[in-house]
């Protein structure tokens, strides 16, 4: 199972996004260079204590009149409902109980999801203790003092979202199947090859966003094996606002994410791949999770004897931050290749799994820095010393070099190319952290 995730909900002004900075530290700050990564501040990953989760911002409410404010703040609040497995509702000591909180509080106590209350804006506890008692009127639970912008009791607040957590969520090892999350733009054809695959209308198909619901999971068995299929196919109607849509969709997208294995990225062939498809590769890519571009309505394209090739390149171009995934082309209305999904979904989480022995790495290694010299800067040339791989699910490599500066980011490349030559990888991303040994410690 993936990370538990967290949903921030509240009215605008209450301090939402100081709160998400806060809390979720430096890494929030750091604009990726990856082509595709989201540069929209809509969620991070978050530590506390020995729990990792991933922090959602629902946020992008703006205050035009009260009527406006609290249908923008119900629909906040649905996609919390919706995604998150625990709530955190902000509101504002300073302003007070009014009657929005009130209201999305009904809906937030009605979800029976966990919801924890922080009343934000409260720098001094001493002058503001006795206005936080008002809010025990909404009927969630009990009111938490916070300031995010003086940081002051975050620490009770995360120990109040990490004690909401289900013990069964949090056990990795509670589920074997494989878990594929379907991602892609609304419309792609995502809930079809889901249809297709389990032979039934499991997921309300229309061209008409807003018949479909929450996202669901689906049993699938081929070939005596069994598979999850996590379908993000829902938005819950229809936004005015491009961004609106395209917020909840990224947000619905790294939840289904989350909880994924392998990641299918369906693309509409009609279209060709665009910039939301690597915005959504990219949240998939950077949370180091096997992925298959699936190239829907392929039946639809007039074709010649170039057609996959010009396809494919262009895939590759636009997606070129992640040159390892595997490419499909499928037709959910005939049927054309999905069994050989299975196929591949197989061969990308054994890639997924897969260890390689430390001697055959380094003997690797040693070649590859004999056939190409490592880099020098200022006469200091790079010596790597030592390879290990320490993980899967990504596949995980520590190399040990003499100066982490000197270890381009190409050079990395370089390396984890001559292991994809020796052992695939197919449809996965390989991970690298280089460590700093001094040449006295060998």
């Amino acid at each position: 199972m993936g990370k538990p995730v967290v949903a921030i909900v509240g009215r605008p002004n209450v301090g939402k996004s100081t709160l998400f900075n806060t809390l979720a530290g430096d890494k929030i700050s750091i604009v990726k260079d990856t082509p595709g990564v989201t540069r929209d501040r809509i969620y991070a990953d978050v530590e506390w204590l020995n729990y990792n989760f991933t922090m959602i911002d629902t946020g992008g409410i703006e205050p035009d009149s009260k009527d406006i404010i609290l249908s923008q703040m119900r629909e906040q609040a649905q996609i919390a409902i919706d995604t998150a497995d625990v709530i955190v509702f902000v509101v504002d000591v300073r302003q007070g109980l009014v009657d929005a909180d009130g209201k999305v509080a009904d809906m937030l106590r009605r979800s029976k999801k966990p919801v924890v209350l922080a009343v934000n804006k409260v720098d001094n506890f001493d002058k503001f203790m006795s206005d936080i008692y008002e809010f025990y009127n909404l009927g969630i639970g009990d009111p938490l003092p916070v300031s995010a912008a003086s940081r002051l009791g975050l620490g009770d607040l995360l120990d109040a979202i990490v004690e909401n957590f289900n013990p069964d969520q949090l056990d990795q090892a509670e589920d074997e199947r494989p878990r594929v999350a379907i991602v892609g733009k609304p419309n792609v054809g995502k809930s079809s090859i889901i249809n297709r695959l389990t032979g039934e209308n499991r997921v309300i198909v229309s061209d008409i966003a807003g018949t479909t619901r929450d996202a669901i999971d689906t049993d699938v068995t081929f070939n005596g094996k069994e598979y999850v299929f996590i379908d993000t196919a829902g938005l819950r109607r229809k936004s005015k606002i491009k961004e609106e849509l395209e917020r909840y969709s990224i947000i619905r997208t790294v939840t289904a994410v989350e909880r994924a294995d392998i990641v299918l990225i369906v693309i509409d062939a009609t279209e060709g791949v665009t910039e939301q498809d690597a915005k959504i590769a990219g949240i998939a890519h950077e949370r180091g999770k096997g992925c298959i571009i699936v190239v829907n309505k392929w039946d639809a394209i007039e074709k010649n004897d170039k057609t996959i090739y010009e396809h494919t390149e262009k895939i590759k171009e636009t997606l070129s931050f992640m040159p390892y995934a595997e490419i499909m082309f499928v037709s959910a209305v005939t049927g054309q290749r999905l069994n050989k999904m299975f196929e591949l979904i197989d061969v990308v989480i054994e890639s997924q799994n897969m260890r390689v022995q430390t001697g055959v790495l380094n003997e690797i290694l040693t070649e590859a820095v004999a056939m190409q010299q490592p880099p020098t800067d200022k006469g200091k040339r790079l010596k790597l010393y030592y390879i290990t791989q320490v993980s899967v699910k990504p596949p995980t490599f520590v190399i040990f070099v003499n100066d982490k500066e000197l270890m381009h980011f190409s050079y990395t490349r370089y390396i984890e190319n001559k292991i994809r030559d020796t052992f695939g990888f197919r449809g996965t991303a390989l991970h690298f952290i280089i460590r700093e040994r001094k040449e006295k410690e060998q």
